[in-house]
């Protein structure tokens, strides 16, 4: 049999709307695994339920996988969705807090001997312009000191 009869062969065993019904169970495969991951992951991230609890609920969505997914979703499902929300506002005040400083220019190790607890160049240069202002140094200490500073 030559490959253009071969292909009609299976054109015809396998009619178009067999193709969608089998996407379809592809994508619902896809979901049901994502859903499930979703559940394991909120069954072990939940603070309220105790050990007992989440083995519980873990044996009961593997066991039972739709019965537990579906049960699961419908008895906390909405705690579920706050603890996202929650995961979420963590992580992004996590994040801002470390931009906040790294912008301040705190150093990582004190690398600076000055043991000023953290203290930014901006308040460093700032202390040395007083100083140079009232005449505690000189201009020649004040670019001497800047200088160090700034390397």
């Amino acid at each position: 049999m030559d490959t253009n009869a071969l292909a009609a062969s299976l054109a015809v065993d396998y009619p178009v709307l067999n193709i969608f019904w089998t996407m379809l169970e592809l994508f619902l495969w896809i979901l049901w695994f994502f859903l499930l991951f979703k559940i394991i992951t909120d069954i072990f991230r939940s603070h309220d339920l105790s050990g007992w609890g989440k083995a519980g609920w873990l044996v009961l969505v593997i066991i039972l996988p739709l019965i537990g997914i579906l049960a699961y979703l419908i008895v906390r499902g909405q705690d579920m969705g706050k603890r996202d929300v929650e995961q979420a506002q963590k992580a992004d005040a996590a994040v801002r807090a470390y931009i906040r400083d790294a912008a301040a220019g705190t150093p990582a190790e004190g690398g600076d001997g000055s043991g000023g607890g953290g203290r930014s160049h901006v308040e460093d240069l700032a202390r040395l312009a007083d100083l140079r202002d009232r005449g505690a140094i000189s201009a020649e200490e004040y670019q001497k000191a800047k200088d160090k500073l700034l390397v």
